[in-house]
C-alpha cells in the first residue's frame, strides 16, 4: 500500500486546508483510516481517524469541531478538512490506514502504513 499526502500549506490563524491521502494498492473501503501529527522533539499525535466498518468518526479533543475526517471510496482517498486553523497545529501532518482494535485507534502503533507527512505551518 502506497499512501501520498498532499494539501498542506502555510496560512494564517482561523484560514482552512484540506488535506488529501490517495492510496494505491488497497482499497481503503476496507481499512481504518487515520490522520496523525508530529513537531519535533515531541512524539507523533493522534488526530482524527475514521473507522472502515461503521464510517464513525473520531477527533484528539483540541480539533474537534474544527477538523473534519472523511473519504471517498471511489477516489480510494481520505481528507482532512481542517478550519479555523490555530499556531498550535502547525506540524507535519501524517495518513496512515489499518484496523485497529477501537481501544487503540489513537495509538500509532496501530497503523500498518504511512503517507509520506505534508508541512502545515499556522503564523498567528
Amino acid at each position: 500500500v502506497q499512501l501520498q499526502a498532499s494539501g498542506g500549506g502555510s496560512v494564517q490563524a482561523g484560514d482552512s486546508l484540506r488535506l488529501s491521502c490517495a492510496a494505491s494498492g488497497r482499497s481503503i473501503s476496507s481499512y481504518d483510516m487515520g490522520w496523525f501529527r508530529h513537531v519535533p522533539g515531541k512524539p507523533r499525535e493522534f488526530v482524527a481517524a475514521i473507522k472502515s466498518t461503521s464510517s464513525n468518526e473520531y477527533y484528539e479533543d483540541s480539533v474537534k469541531g474544527r477538523f473534519t475526517i472523511s473519504r471517498d471510496i471511489a477516489k480510494n482517498t481520505v481528507y482532512l478538512q481542517m478550519n479555523s486553523l490555530k499556531p498550535e497545529d502547525t506540524a507535519v501532518y501524517f495518513c496512515a490506514i489499518g484496523r485497529p482494535i477501537l481501544s487503540a485507534i489513537t495509538y500509532s502503533s496501530s497503523y500498518y502504513y504511512w503517507g509520506q507527512g505534508t508541512q502545515v505551518t499556522v503564523s498567528s
